[in-house]
């Protein structure tokens, strides 16, 4: 044997979450053909079951493969237990919703598999390769669980979705093609290194290609002015993708800008600024937009616009303050997300969702919805002692310790401003109505099951929140992200 032969450096166990969640997609893909689609949800749930155990157990490892390419570190197993959490929330919501939503076929969950690998990969990658792949795949996928159902709607949301994602993905390998040719690396850390003191070559090309990645991770999580995809894509596809679009792939979306922004381009200062005025955009869109909505889905999708707001405050915040309120508040955000989202899904009577002036007397009809989804509305609102409130707190806290001191009051408040429109629907439940029931009447025992995981999750998380923050919060897992 050649002794200069290099082999790759191949390891399974840091890979293994992501293998099984593939092997879930691939089973879901070829037993859709002989089994019934709830068999085929109930093997998919398995393998999300079976890859969050293998994640527990790399806790604390700091394994790597393929010279550093994918990383299971634990800012990776954090976030890719969120991703997880997300997803059976969504197969759980898909399963009590299947019929009514014309999605009682397999190849949902097989396309929802795949998309879940992309989003692993993604917060797995330890380059900006890697990254983009995983990108791609889960982008791929979404674009096709938006457009399964057979309706005018869902396709005009597909096509939406499709045509903007396809601009934000092209933005996005423009500005890493950029950063490739200033550093002559896509590696997380030799980017950061080479950008140490900005001493490369063509700073210029840098700085483009930096601002060009952030707008094309502004498409994929909404930040604004490229958040026009989000109402009428949430809004038009079935709601158990909307609430898969607005949770899982909004995390793993902040998963990879936490990798290259808060831990490649570190060290370049010209986004951070860009990133000021895109959070004080987004914030003063998505909360103003909200208040003017009629339809419940419309108004959950401008408050999602608003929540990336928040979340991005987290991101120009130094890593060891701000990646652990990331994390918490991605947590706690797809918890009190999908919880309101389910509600919706359990008594529609189609996939448009209802207005909210249809919420009115809700408590009087479906008691435990109406309480569940006052839960899910007031942590969303920030109100304590539900999750919500201390997820805000947080990102509030490190974006004001890193001097950020007018973008964090002007977001506090458009967090009050946001009261309104949260607490309206909120209120109509409790009134009393005496029309007749405007809701679904079937079983929808599996919805119910993801709305409990909701409640019981806000409520504890707010009550005790070190139980996800303390487990998150040790320094040493973010000054590896960020180098030092």
């Amino acid at each position: 044997m050649n002794p200069a032969l290099v082999f790759p450096d191949v390891s399974l166990a840091p890979m293994l979450p992501i293998l099984i969640c593939l092997l879930g997609a691939i089973a879901a893909t070829l037993l859709g053909f002989y089994v019934p689609r709830r068999t085929v949800t109930l093997v998919s749930l398995v393998a999300l079951i079976l890859s969050g155990a293998s994640m527990v157990t790399l806790w604390d490892q700091g394994l790597s493969a393929f010279a550093g390419s994918l990383q299971a570190d634990n800012v990776a197993l954090a976030i890719g237990l969120v991703i997880l959490l997300g997803s059976v929330m969504t197969l759980l919501v898909s399963l009590g919703s299947a019929s009514r939503a014309r999605l009682a076929f397999p190849e949902f969950d097989a396309m929802l598999m795949y998309a879940v690998t992309g989003t692993l990969l993604i917060a797995f990658s330890g380059d900006l390769i890697t990254m983009l792949i995983g990108l791609e795949v889960m982008s791929l996928s979404g674009y096709v669980i938006v457009t399964l159902q057979d309706s005018r709607r869902a396709e005009e949301a597909g096509m939406k979705y499709f045509l903007l994602g396809a601009v934000g993905s092209a933005t996005l390998i423009y500005g890493i093609a950029l950063i490739y040719g200033a550093t002559g690396t896509f590696n997380d850390l030799a980017i950061r290194e080479a950008t140490a003191g900005l001493a490369v070559q063509n700073v210029g090309l840098l700085v483009v290609g930096s601002l060009l990645a952030l707008c094309g991770f502004g498409f994929k999580v909404a930040l604004a002015p490229f958040h026009q995809w989000t109402p009428d894509v949430y809004g038009g596809a079935p709601t158990s993708v909307s609430l898969f679009l607005s949770t899982v792939v909004k995390v793993a979306a902040f998963a990879g800008m936490l990798r290259v922004f808060g831990g490649a381009l570190q060290n370049v200062p010209a986004w951070a600024g860009v990133m000021q005025v895109l959070v004080i955009a987004t914030l003063l869109i998505g909360n103003f937009a909200a208040l003017f909505q009629t339809n419940f889905k419309r108004l959950l999708a401008y408050s999602a616009v608003a929540h990336t707001g928040f979340l991005a405050l987290t991101l120009v915040a130094n890593p060891v303050n701000g990646g652990p309120a990331l994390v918490y508040y991605l947590l706690v955000y797809t918890l009190m997300t999908a919880g309101a989202l389910a509600v919706v899904s359990a008594l529609q009577r189609d996939e448009s969702g209802f207005s909210i002036e249809d919420m009115r007397g809700l408590f009087y009809r479906h008691p435990g919805y109406a309480v569940a989804l006052a839960v899910c509305l007031g942590s969303l609102a920030g109100l304590p002692p539900f999750a919500g409130f201390m997820g805000k707190f947080l990102a509030f806290k490190a974006a004001f310790e890193a001097g950020y001191v007018g973008m964090t009051i002007f977001a506090v408040i458009g967090s009050v401003a946001a009261l309104v429109y949260y607490l309206r629907p909120a209120m109509l439940m409790f009134m009393p109505d005496r029309t007749p029931a405007r809701e679904f009447s079937g079983e929808r025992a599996p919805t119910t099951l993801a709305v409990a995981m909701a409640v019981v999750g806000v409520t504890v998380l707010g009550i005790l929140p070190n139980l996800a923050y303390g487990w998150v919060a040790n320094p040493a897992i973010w000054t590896v992200l960020a180098g030092r």
